[in-house]
C-alpha cells in the first residue's frame, strides 16, 4: 500500500488526468479548477510555486475524484 505523501503540484495534475480531469478555469486566489467532463465534477486544486500540496489537501483531493488512495498514489 503506497503511502500518502506531500506531493509537487506537477504530480498532483498528473495523478488528476489519469482519472479524466482537464484545466477548467482559475478560481479564487491560487487555486485552479479541474473539471471531468463526463460526469461535470469539478475541483479545486492549490497551485502554490515552489510549495508542496499537504497531505490533508491531497487526501481532499482524492475523496472528491471518488477514488482509493492506492489509486491515485499508483504510477
Amino acid at each position: 500500500m503506497p503511502k500518502l505523501t506531500e506531493l509537487s503540484y506537477q504530480v498532483v495534475i498528473k495523478r488528476i488526468r489519469k482519472f479524466g480531469f482537464r484545466f477548467y478555469r482559475q478560481g479564487k486566489g491560487s487555486h485552479e479548477l479541474w473539471v471531468r467532463d463526463e460526469d461535470g465534477k469539478v475541483i479545486p486544486v492549490p497551485h502554490h510555486k515552489g510549495k508542496s500540496i499537504r497531505k490533508g489537501t491531497i487526501k481532499a483531493i482524492i475523496h472528491e475524484i471518488g477514488v482509493t488512495v492506492d489509486k491515485f498514489m499508483a504510477d
